[in-house]
């Protein structure tokens, strides 16, 4: 199984006409409200100097800061415009980026394949997979861990949604950095709070830890910067 067509379209076209500039698109947020926030949590369980895939690096922000802290960093997304994005910003190749579907089990095999077990890192993209993808995606993840990875998992958290669609619904329309994401038909905010966990068990995963935190974005409206509710989730393969 591999993703669908349109939902690999939508991101293509939303990526060819996103902004080039740092901090354009809505989740692209300075590393030091995001991943460096994330790395208290989780960089002391990557250990054993396996390479880090960055799963849906979009425009590699998030992924080139990940490059200064460990060995060998991967960025993968299903959008070739992404990837272009990414390696613009990255002129001396410090990332090692690609396009790939890692709802497909042929791909996820083959990169194992090459790299080993790996750690991942994920943030805001299960949310926004339609619900035949989301099982698959974590498959894919659990192929790249293999025995000795550990992967840290972030999504937005269920009442995201309710505060994306209040704001998708305002009588002056979306905000402009929330626009060009609805109109490519992808509709963020869709996974519940218990859902993501059980998507993550049935790939054969454990759960060593889990809380919740603040999501910065790069939205500023009347009422000051749009934060989003998140949850995360440090996973591992299931001892046997």
């Amino acid at each position: 199984m591999s993703v669908g067509q349109a939902h690999r379209a939508a991101w293509q076209g939303f990526w060819e006409g996103a902004p080039g500039e740092a901090g354009g698109v809505f989740w692209d947020a300075e590393p030091a409200t995001t991943v460096e926030v994330h790395l208290t949590l989780f960089e002391s369980h990557f250990v054993g100097g396996l390479p880090l895939v960055d799963v849906g690096c979009g425009n590699g922000t998030q992924t080139r800061y990940l490059a200064h802290r460990f060995p060998r960093v991967i960025g993968t997304d299903l959008a070739p415009a992404a990837i272009a994005h990414a390696r613009r910003g990255d002129p001396r190749g410090t990332v090692d980026f690609r396009t790939a579907d890692m709802t497909d089990p042929v791909e996820t095999g083959r990169l194992h394949d090459e790299l080993g077990d790996t750690h991942v890192y994920m943030r805001g993209v299960l949310h926004q997979c339609p619900p035949e993808d989301r099982q698959p995606l974590l498959d894919g993840i659990a192929t790249l861990l293999g025995a000795r990875g550990r992967g840290f998992l972030v999504e937005l958290g269920e009442a995201a949604g309710s505060v994306l669609r209040g704001l998708a619904g305002s009588p002056a329309g979306p905000p402009a950095k929330l626009a060009p994401v609805l109109a490519h038909g992808i509709a963020p905010g869709e996974v519940s709070d218990e859902s993501a966990p059980a998507y993550v068990r049935a790939a054969g995963l454990d759960i060593l830890a889990r809380g919740e935190l603040p999501l910065a974005t790069t939205e500023v409206t009347e009422d000051g910067p749009i934060v989003l509710p998140s949850r995360w989730m440090l996973v591992t393969a299931r001892a046997r």
